[in-house]
């Protein structure tokens, strides 16, 4: 999942895919920084 999440960025994805209710848990799992994980699940602006 680790792998997946490096590829994507996407946390939210991951959070699904592991079946975690809370994101911090899924932050955990992974183990990244928790302000990390959230700058890179914000949208973009190009």
């Amino acid at each position: 999942m680790a792998l997946t999440y490096r590829g994507t960025g996407n946390l939210q994805a991951c959070q699904l895919l592991l079946g975690h209710t809370q994101l911090e848990s899924t932050v955990r799992y992974l183990s990244i920084k928790a302000d990390d994980a959230l700058m890179m699940s914000e949208p973009t602006d190009i």
